[in-house]
């Protein structure tokens, strides 16, 4: 890749922030990647050895993912000897993928308030949504999510529910019987598949809510905090606090200064 803005790594892969000019290559070498271009509605999905070229100038956030990674949470859909697990290269972008794509740019760019456990969250919410989008669709649902810690559809339907209205007023028993479980068995279902338990989840959804809202100017930050459901703005400011490290609008002003000036680029 040409210019990198922000590189982060982990046992996900490698997911890189850069700018691409025009006939610019993005090569997925031992991994496969998946490649979301600001200007371009659409997914590209590189198996090991392809290569991708730019049309035009654009950013692009390009997620290489570990196979290990990508094999632990759907075996079933990245096998062991599957060297072309992607059987289209690229897919129509949906608007939660965009905005997983978008939030996850704002974040990696403000990287000094993003944390280990919300970056493995974002990516582990993405590679949840294109398995949902794109692979199931086209290799048939049931055998997809096989041997998958996602394998339960209750806890997905619980997933689709919390993701329709991040809310910070949402009754989980109300929504533990909602997809016919007790109470006890519905947390236990869902930390042992996503790894957060579901009000954990919750919070992780109003922060990566919260973050589109205020990194696109949309709205004040009381609106933003009544959209999710704190009865008042000092509320939803201790919150984000807690779960960033600085408030609402401390934020919106770091992303806002980013916005508005060039960025230095290092050579990947």
């Amino acid at each position: 890749m040409g210019g990198t803005l922000r590189l982060c790594e982990g046992r996900f892969g490698r997911l890189v922030l850069g700018e691409l000019a025009a006939q610019e290559r993005v090569e997925a070498q031992g991994d496969p990647a998946i490649v979301l271009q600001q200007r371009y509605d659409g997914v590209l999905f590189l198996n090991p050895g392809e290569v991708h070229v730019t049309p035009g100038p654009t950013r692009v956030l390009t997620l290489h993912a570990a196979r290990g990674w990508l094999r632990s949470a759907f075996p079933a859909a990245f096998e062991d000897d599957e060297d072309r697990p992607f059987s289209q290269p690229v897919e129509a972008i949906t608007p939660r993928i965009r905005q997983l794509a978008d939030t996850l740019a704002v974040e990696v760019l403000n990287d000094r308030f993003l944390s280990p456990e919300r970056l493995e969250f974002m990516l582990q919410e993405l590679l949840l949504s294109i398995v949902e989008t794109y692979l199931a669709r086209r290799r048939g649902a049931s055998p997809l999510w096989r041997g998958s810690r996602f394998e339960d559809t209750r806890i997905r339907r619980a997933i689709g529910l919390l993701r329709a209205r991040p809310n910070k007023e949402l009754n989980m028993d109300q929504l533990a019987s909602q997809v016919g479980l007790s109470r006890s068995r519905f947390y236990d279902l869902f930390q042992l598949c996503t790894g957060f338990s579901p009000r954990a989840y919750l919070d992780m959804l109003c922060v990566e809510t919260a973050i589109s809202r205020l990194s696109s100017g949309r709205g004040k930050i009381a609106e933003v905090a009544a959209e999710l459901g704190f009865s008042a703005q000092s509320n939803f400011t201790r919150f984000f606090l807690n779960q960033v490290g600085v408030p609402p609008s401390e934020y919106r002003r770091a992303t806002t200064q980013q916005r508005d000036k060039p960025t230095p680029k290092t050579e990947a």
